[in-house]
């Protein structure tokens, strides 16, 4: 079977999986409000992600309010794809509906905190995707925002939530390949050039000032939008904030890390493309965990990334995860499965597996139902999405080296490095952090 036929079978036979595993979840999981009250949802977002989210809310039995985005065009298709009741530009008018329960953050990445902490101060559940937060400082302030209104915050990680990547995971901490020191990440795929623009007019239907919102503003070209603004530093974080996180995040969940690294180490630059991308194409950057001293307390997590280079060598996958241990190794990918290998590199389990929306969402609707913190509860997102952020950092600095306190979360002697900790907002603007 082809690379992209296999695929393709995974994603079908996960979402028809889904369906019949969570036949008993999804009836009292969207019942928060009265047994005859549907959970009602506001859409923040309209990419293609963001459909897909709302798609799998409407299986469990979820009402979508309102399709929004700045971008007309989107908001109406996603309306109609979702069969919401109405398609808006501004946000605003889903948090002043008291009718709404909760909201989907879909949306770029430099809107996730401010709709986000907005949302929890409405009286609103949170569903934000990955990464929860533009910088470091906006992932601590969600996590007050969570915490200080009681409610559900759940980060798009979907794979926490995916039952047969569960399994994968608890096998590694239960020790089927041994003591586990270092996890390797990669991201190695051919990013497109997106080429040299020049300021130009926004196209109709696009409210381009509202999509900036508290970011501070730069003039339109036609290589930001839709899908590239992931290159600019004002509203993405590269594809350590794209791809990364989410094999950061395995790598973290897999170590059973709940904290943040003390040191982080190596290398980040754009060596291959000569396009408007602001971030590098290139990423070789270790992090280092706290130990007690001992030989085998220390863990390491290794992020490699290679944007001008889809070839994965041994292992068959773009995007992964490995964890190694000294009896074996198990390898994640999240669109594939899960491979364990023993010594000698002997195949001793897998499963195929394409992570699952739909029990991702569950958990959340089952979270608010039950009033508990979700799979992927915002304090898990903050130190997914951390890694990504210092990783950035440390190419932005260029300093090779830097040394965190997880405590404060800030840096050791190095004032040019914590001045990337924030972002400045533009003066305001009313979804702006600094009003919070």
């Amino acid at each position: 079977m082809s690379q992209q036929t296999r695929r393709s079978f995974l994603r079908q036979t996960a979402s028809g999986t889904a369906a019949a595993a969570l036949g008993t979840l999804a009836v009292p999981a969207v019942q928060a409000r009265g047994a005859n009250e549907a959970f009602v949802v506001g859409m923040i977002g309209c990419s293609g992600r963001g459909t897909a989210v709302g798609e799998e809310l409407r299986k469990l039995g979820v009402k979508i309010a309102y399709a929004c985005d700045p971008d007309e065009s989107r908001a109406e298709r996603a309306r109609k794809t979702l069969e919401a009741g109405r398609a808006i530009a501004d946000l605003r008018t889903i948090l002043d509906d008291r009718t709404v329960d909760a909201v989907a953050i879909t949306a770029c990445n430099h809107w996730h905190a401010p709709a986000a902490i907005l949302a929890c101060q409405a009286g609103k559940h949170v569903y934000v995707e990955k990464p929860c937060s533009h910088n470091i400082a906006e992932g601590r302030r969600m996590i007050e925002a969570a915490r200080r209104t009681g409610k559900v915050m759940q980060v798009g990680s979907q794979i926490r939530g995916t039952k047969a990547f569960q399994e994968g995971i608890a096998m590694v901490r239960e020790g089927a390949v041994g003591k586990v020191l270092v996890a390797k990440t990669w991201v190695s795929r051919k990013r497109p050039n997106i080429g040299h623009c020049q300021p130009s007019a926004p196209p109709a239907g696009l409210d381009y000032d509202l999509w900036v919102g508290p970011a501070p503003m730069i003039p339109y070209q036609k290589n930001l939008l839709h899908y590239n603004w992931h290159w600019w530093y004002n509203f993405g974080n590269g594809d350590a904030g794209s791809r990364g996180v989410h094999q950061l995040d395995i790598a973290l969940w897999g170590l059973d890390l709940k904290t943040h690294p003390t040191r982080i180490s190596g290398f980040g630059e754009k060596l291959y493309f000569d396009d408007d991308k602001q971030y590098p194409d290139t990423h070789y950057v270790t992090f280092e965990y706290p130990d007690d001293g001992t030989p085998g307390s220390k863990r390491l997590i290794v992020y490699e990334q290679r944007l001008w280079s889809p070839y994965w060598g041994q292992i068959d996958c773009e995007d992964g995860c490995t964890f190694y241990g000294d009896e074996g190794y198990l390898t994640v990918d999240m669109h594939q499965g899960w491979k364990l290998y023993g010594p000698k590199n002997v195949l001793r389990k897998q499963a195929e597996r394409y992570f699952d929306t739909g029990e991702h969402c569950a958990d959340f609707l089952d979270a608010v139902r039950n009033n508990r913190r979700p799979c992927a509860d915002i304090e898990i997102g903050h130190l997914s999405a951390a890694l990504p952020h210092l990783t950035n950092i440390l190419a932005r600095t260029g300093r090779g080296q830097l040394t965190f306190d997880p405590k404060t979360e800030r840096f050791v002697d190095a004032p040019d490095a914590d001045a990337l900790l924030g972002r400045t907002y533009r003066e305001g603007h009313w979804a702006s952090l600094d009003n919070t």
